[in-house]
């Protein structure tokens, strides 16, 4: 029997949440291991010594290497997976969406959640700049999905996996998908190819 990899993550995070999905998506044996970041958990010496970075989600190995990075991890499991094309083209398609999701998605959306819905800052203390690039990535997921039923055409691919995390939870920054009506629609595709259960 094959030993189960170790995920370390806060059920808060959706960058945590994506790798979860993916290895309970295609069967893949896992351990969850909670970590609780507001409450200082990725600064404990013990995960520390296993990533000095500080950051979930971490997969660790059976023989003790460890993987982090959200994105990163959840290409290793999907490996060989209907969640990633064969095409080169489409593959490539792919990773540009994973690529841009944590340069021009996450920093905006996810960040702007984070101070609203745990740190519980007024929206008028926030830079601006947050609703204004969450807004631009909203829209340009918009277009895509005006023409395609998923990001990277017919069928989900590790980029709707990358991307839905924290569209799902927009609304909690402060962001109304009401003006981009494709989002609603390809969030419940998503959470159905992958089994998993709506947002609430």
């Amino acid at each position: 029997m094959t030993e189960p990899l170790t995920l370390y993550g806060d059920p808060g995070s959706g960058n945590c949440l994506k790798v979860k999905w993916v290895a309970d998506h295609l069967g893949i044996p896992s351990v969850w291991r909670t970590v609780d970041v507001p409450g200082g958990g990725t600064r404990e010496p013990a995960f520390l010594a296993l990533n000095p970075a500080g950051r979930v989600p971490l997969l660790v190995f059976p023989d003790g290497e460890t993987l982090s990075e959200s994105n990163a991890i959840i290409l290793h499991l999907a490996e060989g997976s209907g969640l990633i094309p064969e095409a080169a083209r489409a593959r490539a398609r792919m990773l540009q969406w994973m690529f841009w999701e944590q340069y021009s998605h996450e920093p905006y959306i996810a960040v702007r959640r984070y101070q609203l819905h745990y740190l519980k800052r007024a929206p008028d203390t926030l830079d601006p700049r947050l609703a204004e690039r969450g807004a631009d990535a909203l829209r340009l997921m918009q277009g895509t999905l005006e023409c395609s039923a998923f990001m990277v055409g017919d069928a989900p691919t590790l980029a709707d996996v990358a991307l839905v995390a924290y569209t799902r939870m927009a609304h909690e920054g402060g962001f109304d998908l009401a003006p981009y009506p494709a989002l609603r629609p390809w969030i419940t595709r998503v959470e159905t190819a992958l089994g998993i259960g709506p947002y609430v």
